[in-house]
């Protein structure tokens, strides 16, 4: 899917990490967009004597008013602009000024001819999906994950013991330090350091990876994108629930975590020439002292 020029009349800067470089990169988009007729809106995260008053806006206002959403940072950034504006329906374009920057792929070097390319339409939108978590016994508290939902005991070394179920349907009981329930997005993130698989973007699937589990025979489990995960806290001490590793949420004994596909979508912009396996062998150091064969 390709977009066009007129799709971005507006567009906000943003970063949850404040400092000199960040400013100094906002400056410089701020530049080339308004080169080529386009209204920029900063983010309040990016408050700065560099950066005239009147085009600063709230989150309100931004997604009110903004076309687009440009995370200046790491995956970091881009997560916490996914919850805050994605989830809302604005599509979020990533500069990465992280260390692997998966969700972020536009390095400063290339910025301005990345820029003028992605305006001038010679790009396409990846759609993501999030999850979205409630404790049961709160039904006001449903939050929003990209990457994944994380349910621990938050103690070093400490087990939790709970019972998962699938679509309504008993799966196991399980005493481990916890379990990583992960989109595709986050198949790249925390479930890989755990061992989990690596997930293309387009596979319809969660993946369930158990943290150090008390048994032998513990297996990671994929399950289909609209399955309803439940998770009954059995622990006396209940346990802790981070999403995204950015926002904490605690659950009590016998508290029942409900896990599920939520129903907005993240849209990513990517220039044309993005690619998933690139970016996995450039990342994560595949084919790492082989020669790159000729493309066929």
């Amino acid at each position: 899917m390709v977009r066009k020029n007129k799709d971005f009349k507006v567009v906000s800067l943003y970063t949850s990490k404040f400092n000199e470089r960040t400013v100094r990169i906002a400056c410089q988009v701020k530049e080339i967009l308004e080169n080529i007729g386009v209204s920029v809106l900063i983010s309040d995260s990016l408050i700065s004597k560099d950066i005239p008053e009147s085009i600063y806006a709230n989150d309100d206002e931004i997604i009110k008013k903004a076309d687009l959403v440009i995370a200046i940072g790491g995956d970091g950034t881009l997560l916490s602009s996914a919850r805050f504006f994605g989830s809302k329906g604005l599509p979020i374009l990533g500069i990465n000024l992280g260390n692997l920057g998966f969700l972020t792929d536009i390095p400063p070097e290339n910025l301005t001819s990345s820029l003028l390319e992605i305006f001038q339409g010679r790009n396409f939108v990846d759609e993501r999906f999030f999850l979205s978590t409630a404790i049961k016994k709160n039904k006001d508290s449903k939050h929003v994950a990209l990457n994944e939902v994380v349910v621990h005991s938050k103690s070093i070394a400490q087990l939790i013991e709970y019972e998962l179920f699938i679509d309504g349907i008993f799966v196991y009981r399980q005493k481990a330090d916890g379990i990583i329930v992960c989109t595709p997005t986050g198949s790249t993130a925390y479930s890989l350091s755990g061992g989990g698989s690596i997930m293309h973007p387009s596979v319809k699937a969660i993946n369930l990876l158990q943290m150090f589990p008390h048994s032998l025979n513990a297996k990671p489990l994929i399950v289909g994108e609209d399955s309803i995960i439940d998770l009954k806290i059995n622990s006396k001490n209940g346990a802790s629930i981070t999403l995204d590793g950015q926002v904490e949420l605690k659950a009590k004994k016998n508290d029942l975590v409900s896990i599920k596909k939520a129903k907005s979508k993240l849209r990513l912009i990517h220039p044309l020439n993005h690619d998933f396996y690139s970016a996995c062998r450039n990342k994560l150091g595949w084919s790492f002292g082989i020669a790159e064969t000729a493309k066929s």
